[in-house]
């Protein structure tokens, strides 16, 4: 199986990642942010990537610096465990629907970090949670995963909806780019030699 495990430490947090890309979306995802956990079980789940995220942070000051250096160690974690990305589909899209919300996501493991970001939230909160630190997460995802991301919200009125849906879209995106192409053999998905 495709694995990686990734500690990162600083003065404001300390991470703890493991990831398998062959997995069956098992999770054990604990943040000390109830429902940045609960978007994290999402990602694993609809990937069917193995995911478990330990993270020790600075809460008393915000959720800021916790969910922002989970994006980067899941990231880094992700780009590990793809290794050189011989054989994979590379790109991924999905178009999911959660009740109100509908959110399209493309993506590319290209190794050029990008994030596109059309994804309004009608509320700053969703309960206690800040609805800005999901683009953080995602951005920090897209940055140190090498990943072109793109996600966009095609209509919702609900934040909550609107924010897993965007994490189950880029779950199944995920999913199918990290995937092997059967066609594609041990041949890397570029013309240039390398991603």
């Amino acid at each position: 199986m495709r694995k990686a495990e990734i500690h990162r430490q600083t003065a404001e947090t300390e991470i703890a990642v493991t990831v398998a890309l062959d997995g069956t979306g098992s999770y054990d995802n604990h943040s000390g942010v109830g429902f940045f956990d609960h978007m994290l079980d999402q990602l694993a789940r609809h990937s069917l990537i193995d995911l478990t995220v330990k993270a020790d942070g600075d809460l008393h000051v915000d959720d800021h610096h916790t969910v922002e250096d989970c994006g980067i160690a899941l990231g880094q974690a992700l780009a590990a465990a793809l290794g050189d990305k011989r054989g994979i589909r590379r790109y991924g899209h999905f178009v999911l629907a959660m009740d109100d919300a509908q959110v399209a996501c493309a993506l590319d493991l290209s190794g050029r970090p990008f994030l596109v970001w059309n994804l309004p939230f009608p509320t700053q909160k969703i309960g206690s949670f800040d609805t800005e630190l999901v683009r953080e997460f995602f951005q920090a995802l897209a940055t140190h995963g090498g990943i072109t991301l793109h996600l966009d919200l095609v209509h919702g009125v609900n934040s909550h909806h609107i924010a897993e849906a965007a994490f189950k879209a880029v779950a199944r995106a995920l999913r199918m780019a990290v995937e092997p192409d059967p066609r594609l053999g041990n041949a890397l998905p570029s013309t240039k030699g390398a991603l």
